[in-house]
């Protein structure tokens, strides 16, 4: 299916987005020092974190960037160590959300509960992996399971697809981790259906809020 050509999309996001990400990776650089020293005193393993690569435009696997919020090497834990077996379970039926993950640090429920975690994804904005607002980069594993799960939604993945992914997105200030993968999708596939200048200024200007109160995050 050939897609249209969307001015806004096509020629002047990309040129924002990296504007955007340079001014607000100098804005938040202190607050990413203290969350790094804080991440080091609290546990150990790596500032960043070691997760999965994800599902990007056309996709592309690529590798995201954020702060570690999880105990080292949490993320092939719950795949492979028996003790977590029956949390990799609940991770699967729950959409890939755990309200009460036992791997998550004392800083990184914090850093989670504020998005301050993903800071680091403007680096993948600069990179042309990401963009400022978009779909969620969803993992390979979840993406396959959650579509023979709910078969319905691979039109909405196809769409998806189509786009970079974001760092916040339509998804992310309407419930974010509240809201199931089949619901979620069909979020994403929208946006991605209707990219459009004020639809991401919108976007932007309700992520400050859903941060600062932390709704719906684990």
């Amino acid at each position: 299916m050939k897609v249209k050509t969307n001015f806004y999309r096509d020629y002047l996001k990309r040129p924002l987005d990296i504007v955007s990400a340079v001014i607000l990776i100098i804005l938040f650089a202190p607050v990413s020092i203290i969350i790094a020293i804080a991440i080091k005193l609290d546990s150990k393993g790596p500032v960043l974190a070691d997760i999965p690569k994800r599902v990007g435009k056309d996709g592309k696997l690529f590798k995201m960037y954020k702060f570690r919020s999880m105990i080292e090497n949490a993320h092939q834990l719950i795949r492979t160590d028996p003790r977590f077996k029956k949390l990799y379970e609940e991770y699967k039926n729950g959409s890939y959300k755990l309200k009460d993950d036992p791997r998550v640090t004392k800083v990184g429920k914090f850093i989670r509960k504020y998005s301050l975690d993903e800071i680091p994804q403007f680096l993948n904005v600069l990179k042309g992996d990401m963009s400022l607002v978009g779909p969620r980069a969803y993992h390979l594993d979840e993406l396959e399971e959650q579509q023979e799960k709910y078969p319905h939604t691979r039109k909405y993945v196809k769409e998806v697809l189509r786009v970079k992914p974001g760092i916040t997105g339509l998804w992310q200030v309407s419930g974010r981790s509240e809201v199931n993968f089949d619901e979620r999708i069909k979020l994403d596939a929208h946006y991605a259906n209707n990219v459009n200048f004020w639809q991401d200024l919108k976007i932007i200007l309700k992520t400050p809020w859903v941060m600062i109160t932390g709704k719906g995050a684990v």
